[in-house]
């Protein structure tokens, strides 16, 4: 049976849970988990939760979670015990009831009790879903709790819920899946832990949970229903399926899967791309350690079918070191510069870089020539580095610039070290020289989400003076222009968008993994309507 989706709902109010609930139905759901901790105040409140599940337009996950196993607040045990009791003898019941393994635990009389309701209940009894929940960690005594979980004959369906430390610990949740004996939802909470939700038709599962709103998640790491069934394509994702991701920190708002996840339905290739964050720490040993622990982890499980990575800042760099530690291949623009941005395949790796060569090609469609063109990469940082790097490497006479100009003097002193022929094709300089044919922006100032959205690392009188025909790039992409656009623009440069260097990597790196070209049209489209959202 294909793993299927619930909306868990929080219940204050049974008309607005119905409303919501028929909500969930359009959307596509499966089932609707009603909580009801919020609701149950009283004896005299059960009537109305049975009433509640009997009208409800979807199967009901009937889940009444106490305060001391994540529920939204404390409640009489006795109380709680006599609405699971009531709910399998209704005459409308709940499809499943979720009763905490603990509570089997804490109270011994209560597994005689619910196997009496069920009894009586007969054929129409609900199925009970007997659920393991830690919101610090996977919890230490994983093993013992499973073992308890097989031993509860009253189970029909396990469910495993632990908040990830990482992304390894999504392994965890596919294991349990992997080793499962009767139906099983097992899932990483926290913003670690969404490849596990993603995941979980490639694993068998029996559900994933899904939120309606971005506002009304009832656990850490929810993806909306809208996200799961349109961004990740999550009824298309098969156990042969490929997993492709942007590594990063952070990767949240990353364009990366919007647009990747639409070519690979225009393409008809069975693969699915998701965000996995990974916590850098402080430093760059630090930066490689993380690295290295997540992705060697991650490509050796075999069933999870890693094959390709997009790979952003501050790792860059890390993917090559990780790569010449391992022996991987490194394309010539890596090798040379030091840093990369894509990895491909799994069994034996290889790292590319794309970022050079889609700023090659924008500026080719502008009509530069690298070799001979004087340009200026504005910063010193991972991309300033590359980019400086590899434009002189190509011949261009490229003068490096940063509001720290001892950071500008690094960048040149490390490309020289590990590309000596491009003396006298790379320099530094305190400020920016006006004489350039090309300014490339390979700092933060200008992006939305980061410390300076409203700055220019070139200011107006200095724009002003500069030549018809000059070009300027920004890696920068957002939804407006860029605050350099924008300058440029109103004094007649040509200008080049950050969004049109994104489009570019992504169309190579879709064929380093597919080995085919996608539309051009797809990824421009896609990725305007992705940064328009």
């Amino acid at each position: 049976m294909s793993t299927r989706i619930a909306v868990p709902l929080l219940v204050h109010n049974p008309e607005r849970a119905l409303a919501d609930a028929h909500l969930a139905k359009d959307l596509g759901a499966d089932l609707v988990e009603f909580r009801l901790e919020e609701m149950l105040d009283d004896e005299h409140t059960i009537p109305a939760v049975c009433d509640l599940i009997a009208d409800a337009p979807l199967p009901v996950i009937a889940t009444c979670r106490p305060a001391w196993e994540g529920g939204s607040t404390d409640l009489d045990e006795e109380l709680r015990q006599r609405l699971f009791e009531r709910l399998i003898r209704a005459d409308h019941p709940p499809r499943f009831l979720d009763i905490e393994l603990a509570a089997f635990d804490r109270t011994p009389d209560l597994q005689r009790r619910i196997e009496d309701a069920l009894h009586a209940a007969g054929d129409r009894a609900p199925s009970i879903i007997a659920s393991i929940h830690d919101f610090a960690a996977p919890p230490g005594d994983l093993a013992r709790r499973l073992i308890r979980l097989a031993a509860l004959d009253v189970a029909r369906v396990h469910k495993i819920a632990f908040r990830a430390r990482s992304p390894r610990d999504n392994l965890i949740a596919f294991d349990i899946l992997q080793r499962a004996q009767r139906p099983t939802i097992a899932l990483a909470m926290g913003e670690f832990g969404l490849m596990s939700r993603v995941l979980a038709p490639k694993f068998g599962a029996f559900l994933t949970f899904a939120s309606l709103r971005p506002t009304t998640t009832t656990a850490p790491g929810q993806p909306t229903i809208r996200e799961l069934l349109d961004l990740y394509r999550f009824r298309s994702i098969t156990p042969r399926s490929r997993v492709f991701a942007v590594v990063g920190w952070p990767v949240a708002h990353s364009l990366s899967p919007p647009v990747h996840n639409a070519a690979f339905e225009q393409m008809h290739e069975d693969a699915v791309y998701l965000p996995l964050p990974i916590n850098p720490g402080k430093s760059e040993g630090d930066r490689l350690t993380s690295l290295k622990a997540t992705l060697l982890e991650l490509l050796a499980c075999e069933p999870l079918a890693l094959s390709g990575l997009s790979v952003t800042i501050p790792f860059k760099e890390s993917l090559v070191a990780l790569a010449r530690e391992q022996g991987w291949d490194l394309d010539r623009i890596a090798e040379r510069t030091g840093s990369a941005n894509t990895l491909i395949g799994r069994t034996d790796p290889s790292v590319a870089n794309t970022d050079v060569p889609a700023v090659v090609a924008c500026l080719a469609r502008a009509g530069v020539e690298i070799e001979g063109t004087r340009i200026c990469v504005l910063g010193a940082g991972g991309v300033g580095r590359a980019l400086a790097i590899a434009l002189a490497d190509g011949g261009a006479h490229v003068v490096v610039t940063n509001r720290t100009p001892a950071r500008a003097h690094m960048v040149v002193r490390d490309a020289l070290a590990l590309r000596p022929t491009i003396a006298g094709s790379i320099a530094c300089a305190d400020e920016p020289p006006p004489d350039a044919r090309v300014y490339i922006n390979a700092t933060s100032l200008g992006m939305t989400s980061g410390p300076a959205p409203d700055q220019s690392p070139l200011d107006e009188p200095f724009v002003a003076r500069l030549e018809a025909g000059t070009v300027v790039l920004d890696t920068v992409y957002r939804k407006d222009e860029t605050p350099l656009l924008a300058l440029a623009k109103k004094h007649g440069l040509t200008c080049i968008a950050g969004l049109d260097m994104f489009v570019e990597q992504a169309i190579r790196q879709l064929e380093h993994w597919t080995g085919t070209t996608p539309p051009r049209g797809l990824i421009e489209i896609a990725a305007r309507e992705a940064i328009d959202a």
